[in-house]
């Protein structure tokens, strides 16, 4: 029988076209009734158009559906895929970054950690949990594929209230990051071997050895360490050339590994490299301040013109992405074994990590549905930086499940980059104002302050 793959936030067109198009590849999703669903009509006739272009120009049996209303795409699901960003660049994230700059708290990404992170997830947890209770009256038994950031946050706060609903949290930092480092080295990825585990965006390379031609394998770490040191690596990948990965190489070179995401992601999970008064280490470090909402202003433009291509072209090239959701839904359908990188609860994955903490570890996909594995040899040093963001994601989430305003004040303070950067009455006040013009943004009890 067809599966049915529903996708919550279709309007984001570019990332529906990479995951409908991978499931189109595989013949177990390749008659899949495709249910598209979002609430701004005309993305959503754009992603509609893509979707059945694609299915025209390989030929496939796929359906597509379309909906606005969220209950009715997810009736019987197998698979969904959720991928949405709630308030938007304009407003939310342009006040993400306006109000704290006000304070001096500059930042780079602000979609995962620090104040950004844990007002985005403040805004979308509770349009997760809509999602899982219309999961259980509707299709019970689906698998979410949950894309939205901040990852570690709304997986573990899905876990925490609905741990009936079948999910896992996927990001393409693990295979990206093996793909900039195999272009480093100059070897090809396939060659690469690596273990890899942590909590998402702050997941290290355990090991990373390359293939031989006599099919032995080598550890490359030795490679990477006097490349940095003699200043031949990072090469730039092409991909953004105002991100070099300076700050990740010598986060290798101080903690002795290699972390999962980006530079100016990690830039800003830590202390040490975006200071006041230290415009020395943004120039050492190349470290592009304020750029999500430049890469915002971009992608709507390349967007425009994308468009624009799509609805003139007859056909669609479809080749495969990197991401892991059809992999993932093609194993499940059958029973063909897959490895993935893939955030779950942690009961036990990783022991050095509280438990229900959202945690990043290999995961063994088959009919059976995702298997984590456990990795327990994390070096402290480690396991110690992933404390320091766990303590924000693990206050994030008990305001949202305890409706406990305190609680959203509490996770800046922890936060590490913004402790750097402020004192206890700033972040209160930048709290405040942040909550303020969020507004309806918001669930009630946050926009709601109690007098003292």
């Amino acid at each position: 029988m067809p599966k049915k793959i529903t996708f919550i936030g279709a309007g984001s067109t570019i990332f529906m076209k990479n995951i409908v198009g991978d499931a189109l590849h595989y013949n177990a999703l390749s008659d899949a009734t495709i249910a598209l669903m979002d609430i701004d009509q005309s993305r959503l006739d754009e992603s509609e158009l893509v979707a059945k272009k694609m299915i025209a120009s390989m030929d496939v049996g796929a359906t597509v559906e379309t909906y606005t209303d969220q209950r009715a795409a997810l009736t019987g699901a197998d698979f969904v895929v959720v991928a949405f960003q709630i308030g938007g660049y304009k407003p939310c994230t342009v006040t993400d970054f306006e109000i704290p700059k006000q304070y001096g708290l500059r930042q780079t990404i602000a979609d995962t950690l620090g104040i950004g992170g844990i007002m985005r997830g403040l805004r979308t947890v509770p349009h997760l949990w809509n999602i899982c209770e219309d999961m259980r009256a509707v299709c019970p038994d689906a698998l979410m594929l949950q894309y939205v950031n901040p990852m570690a946050i709304n997986t573990w706060a899905i876990a925490a209230r609905y741990p009936d609903i079948k999910q896992v949290g996927l990001c393409h930092s693990v295979q990206g990051t093996a793909a900039e480092l195999a272009h480093d080295l100059g070897v090809d990825v396939d060659k690469l071997r690596y273990k890899v585990a942590g909590i998402n965006h702050v997941a290290f390379f355990l090991e990373l050895e390359e293939r031989l031609a006599d099919g032995s394998y080598a550890d490359v770490y030795p490679r990477l360490f006097d490349g940095y040191r003699n200043g031949t690596y990072p090469r730039t990948t092409g991909a953004n050339e105002r991100c070099p990965n300076l700050v990740r190489y010598e986060m290798m070179k101080q903690l002795g590994y290699f972390v999962t995401e980006s530079s100016e992601h990690f830039a800003e999970y830590v202390p040490w490299f975006i200071k006041s008064g230290r415009d020395d280490l943004i120039k050492r470090f190349q470290i592009p301040l304020d750029e999500y909402p430049t890469r915002c202003e971009e992608q709507i433009a390349d967007w425009k013109s994308q468009a624009e291509a799509f609805k003139k072209a007859d056909k669609i090239e479809v080749p495969k992405s990197h991401e892991y959701a059809a992999t993932i839904m093609n194993a499940m359908s059958t029973n063909t074994p897959a490895v993935i990188y893939g955030n779950v609860a942690n009961h036990g994955f990783i022991p050095q990590l509280p438990v229900g903490a959202a945690v990043e570890v290999p995961c063994l996909v088959d009919a059976n549905g995702i298997s984590p594995t456990v990795v327990d040899n994390i070096p402290p040093q480690l396991i110690a930086l992933m404390r320091s963001n766990v303590n924000v994601q693990e206050l994030t989430v008990a305001a949202l499940l305890t409706q406990d305003r305190e609680h959203i004040y509490h996770a800046a303070m922890m936060d590490p980059h913004t402790a750097a950067e402020l004192d206890l009455d700033q972040i209160r006040a930048m709290v405040d104002d942040l909550l303020a013009q969020h507004g309806d943004w918001l669930p009630e009890w946050a926009r709601t302050q109690v007098a003292a």
